[in-house]
């Protein structure tokens, strides 16, 4: 392989290592907005609030009867 053909390939190799890093730190930066956004959506609500929501046919009747 000629210098031309190497000093090409390697240039190359350059952008496509650079694009596919700058791709992840994209990727990354997207993924901590969404932790971030469910952390305080999970901080601002309430616990019963929480468990009505995971759990909506608990406590929805009482039996008064005896």
């Amino acid at each position: 392989m000629d210098i031309a053909a190497l000093s090409i390939a390697l240039s190359s190799s350059k952008v496509q290592q650079g694009a596919s890093i700058a791709l992840m730190k994209k990727t990354m930066d997207h993924s901590q907005q969404g932790a971030n956004s469910l952390i305080e959506m999970m901080s601002s609500t309430n616990a019963k609030a929480v468990q009505q929501a995971a759990q909506p046919h608990l406590g929805g009747n009482v039996d008064v009867s005896k």
